[in-house]
């Protein structure tokens, strides 16, 4: 004979949903298996049991069960037992403390270096632009303020260029005018400065000698009333000899020349900037060593003024090096703050450099069966705000740029950051006309 117990009988009844039944009789025997019998408490717990499931059953069955006792003794025949009272959790108070931030307190600083010059400076300028001055790491203004958060300068150049297409519709109509090309960096894409590069001057292209150049920056000046920087064709003999002719027609104005170099005269773009009131862009490829080195010279054998001095240690695009031009940037602007007087001046990044990665304006991968691209239009100016504001992150004090919406974005993006804008409308940029 098969053996059930009460609990099936009940889950069988409960599964065709039989409420009660009448004229049934169910025989048998009842057995209580009963673990450690030694103990009195466990034995009361497993008739407890067993009354609860006879209560129910009886119930289902159609016997007047309740009558035999009070409602309350029902009630308290069929809970199940407990064999142990819960005993009371003591609830513990958290200490109350206010959060802080940890807040990080640098030995040095960044010098502060002013671009431009205005009339009561013996200069022309409308306005200044102040680089560096930080006493903490770029943007982490609860351990110390940021003085002067980074600017943005345009590329203009002082002959027609081959550049991406994506770059080259916004200036088609100045190419060749260099002074208007400067008025419509400012007035219409909001540049805070301009970059005239005079590459005319290389020898294997216009070979334009220094005074017909130095002609260009005067043009530029009186074009724009913002602070300029003048760089030459990279050639590196001619340069120096440029530079200083840049110097002595732009007397006054505070140019930042670019750029001095260690295979290069830098003696002479050094004593120029000092004779004449300028500052100089000391430029070398990611290595902070000779980044130390160039500072040395220009400061102590030349005898550059602390305030005159803007650090270039080459700007490698998004995929192309930005990591080792970020850790490079970093590297210097942490000795700074740690106090090393050699490194300790402002940063600027050559951006337009993201523009020679061929995923910045290639019309799809070269390589055969590859994804889609998307479109150059979209990619180039990203590519271009990536590096600046990866870079931004590091160290950089002035962005020189190309395209006006990686300009706009960028700049956005800073005064964020800096805490000046409280949020980035991000349908302002993605639905931009470019």
């Amino acid at each position: 004979m098969p053996k059930i117990n009460l609990e099936d009988i009940l889950k069988l009844l409960s599964n065709y949903e039989v409420e009660e039944l009448e004229g049934v009789e169910i025989e048998g025997d009842i057995e209580i298996e009963i673990e450690g019998m030694s103990n009195l408490q466990a034995i009361g717990a497993e008739l407890g049991m067993a009354a609860y499931h006879l209560a129910r059953a009886a119930m289902m069955l159609g016997f007047p069960f309740q009558q035999l006792f009070t409602q309350t003794q029902v009630q308290t025949q069929i809970q199940q037992p407990q064999l142990k009272e819960v005993e009371k959790e003591e609830v513990i108070e958290l200490i109350k403390k206010k959060f802080e931030p940890y807040k990080a307190e640098w030995s040095g600083y960044v010098e502060e270096v002013q671009l431009g010059a205005t009339r009561k400076e013996g200069g022309t300028r409308k306005y200044t632009i102040k680089l560096g001055g930080a006493k903490s790491l770029p943007f982490y203004i609860f351990d110390a303020e940021q003085p002067n958060l980074p600017a943005v300068s345009i590329d203009v150049f002082d002959r027609p260029v081959p550049l991406p297409k994506a770059v080259r519709v916004h200036y088609e109509d100045v190419m060749g005018h260099p002074d208007e090309w400067a008025k419509k960096v400012i007035d219409k894409f909001g540049a805070d400065a301009v970059t005239i590069h005079l590459i005319s001057t290389d020898p294997l292209l216009d070979d334009t000698p220094p005074s017909e150049a130095a002609k260009v920056v005067e043009d530029v000046l009186q074009a724009v009333k913002c602070p300029i920087i003048v760089g030459g064709s990279g050639n590196k003999e001619k340069d120096p000899i440029l530079l200083e002719k840049v110097a002595e027609v732009a007397e006054g104005e505070r140019v930042l020349l670019a750029s001095a170099t260690l295979d290069m005269d830098w003696e002479r773009i050094g004593k120029a900037a000092k004779e004449h009131g300028h500052c100089v862009l000391a430029w070398t490829q990611m290595d902070i060593n000779s980044q130390r080195t160039l500072n040395r010279y220009l400061l102590k054998k030349v005898g550059l003024p602390r305030d005159s001095l803007v650090m270039d240690p080459t700007t490698a695009a998004l995929g192309y090096g930005l990591d080792y031009a970020y850790s490079n940037m970093e590297r210097a602007r942490i000795a700074a703050l740690k106090g090393d007087e050699d490194l300790a001046f402002p940063v600027s990044s050559g951006t337009t450099n993201a523009w020679g990665a061929r995923e910045a304006w290639m019309k799809e991968s070269p390589l055969e069966g590859d994804t889609s691209w998307g479109m150059r239009e979209h990619r180039g100016p990203l590519w271009e705000i990536v590096t600046g504001l990866t870079l931004s992150l590091a160290a950089v004090d002035i962005f020189m740029m190309m395209h006006p919406v990686s300009v706009a974005v960028l700049k956005e993006l800073i005064q964020t950051l800096g805490g000046k804008k409280e949020e980035v409308s991000c349908e302002d940029w993605i639905a931009a006309e470019i």
